[in-house]
């Protein structure tokens, strides 16, 4: 039987999977593991009842085990692994919090109207940093095997290229040899092709307001 999932419709396509990078992460994980999944879309700007009286918080992505929905991507993730645990995606404590800094590194300065305030630089050691783990220890986070720390990174890394490509023209540093060999491995995967938003400008569209702000 297939698992159901609730994911954020694209922003002004409520037909089109979504732009967020939480779902993607679930999503990502699913095909990872090969769990047959059935998606709801959900329109986040106007949720339809079922939804609500389900999951009265009202957020995305969740997920219907045991006849109760669950949120919270992390919650998720780790309950799909307790559940369906071959093959491992499991990461080791030592690379857990590998990259996990990036993300909101990038959010600032995206919205960063200072081109002084230090936060380009702040994302650069963030990724210098991740550059620097890929040397030793890659092609993947914890080695040759793609583990869930990956299946986080990869959605963001995602709209980090596209985002800050589009609005602030900016791009990883070409020095950051080992990063850019990770996105494309990522890219490239069959899982992400399969997951990710089906079009660049559905993701432009979620961060729009955040850039307008």
């Amino acid at each position: 039987m297939a698992v159901e999932l609730c994911v954020k419709a694209a922003t002004g396509a409520p037909d089109d999977l979504g732009d967020c990078p939480f779902s993607q992460r679930v999503t990502l994980t699913l095909e990872e593991k090969n769990v047959p999944y059935k998606i709801h879309l959900i329109n986040t700007s106007d949720k339809p009842e079922w939804f609500l009286t389900a999951n009265p918080e009202g957020k995305v992505p969740v997920i219907k085990f045991d006849d109760k929905w669950i949120a919270d991507s992390d919650v998720i993730v780790g309950i799909i692994e307790e559940k369906y645990p071959n093959p491992s995606l499991s990461a080791p404590p030592e690379v857990a919090s590998v990259g996990s800094e990036i993300f909101p590194s990038f959010v600032k300065f995206l919205t960063s109207k200072d081109s002084s305030d230090g936060t380009e630089q702040a994302l650069v050691e963030e990724l210098k940093a991740l550059d620097e783990h890929l040397k030793a220890h890659g092609p993947f986070v914890n080695g040759e095997n793609i583990c869930s720390v990956d299946l986080s990174l990869a959605p963001k890394l995602y709209h980090l290229v596209v985002v800050l490509g589009h609005y602030k023209k900016w791009s990883v540093p070409e020095n950051l040899t080992h990063v850019h060999n990770y996105l494309k491995l990522l890219f490239a995967r069959e899982s992400f092709q399969k997951t990710k938003p089906p079009k660049e400008e559905h993701v432009l569209a979620g961060w729009a307001t955040k850039v307008n702000a």
